[in-house]
């Protein structure tokens, strides 16, 4: 059975960073592509970042470009989310996603993480 257990989320206040880090255990991480998707209070999941199996960066949430970025490290079977700049609004619980396609969509991803937190203050 694959897990993925995200770890690197707090408090942070605005303008600082955080980096997110997604371990996958019980599957052959490279052959997955890898999704973040956040979820604030009251809103819809949404794609953050993807990355696919080759390290190709196939899709980005138009809110976050420029300061976040997506990373994967095969041999370590991890997915990774830099997180600059941090603004108020980026506070939401981010989760890791994996699947056999990238996708923008949570629909698109088989296999999820329970989520970190990261809150923002002004």
């Amino acid at each position: 059975q694959v897990h993925l257990v995200e770890s690197g989320g707090g408090m942070m206040q605005a303008g600082g960073s955080l980096r997110l880090s997604c371990v996958v255990s019980g599957g052959t991480f490279s052959t997955y592509a890898m999704g973040w998707f956040r979820q604030a209070p009251g809103r819809e999941r949404e794609l953050v970042a993807a990355i696919s199996r080759s390290g190709d960066i196939l899709s980005r949430a138009d809110s976050v470009k420029g300061r976040f970025t997506i990373s994967r490290d095969n041999a370590k079977n991890t997915v990774y989310l830099r997180l600059n700049s941090l603004k108020p609004e980026d506070t939401a619980v981010y989760s890791c996603a994996a699947g056999l396609l990238t996708g923008t969509y949570p629909s698109d991803y088989d296999y999820w993480g329970q989520g970190t937190q990261v809150t923002v203050s002004s």
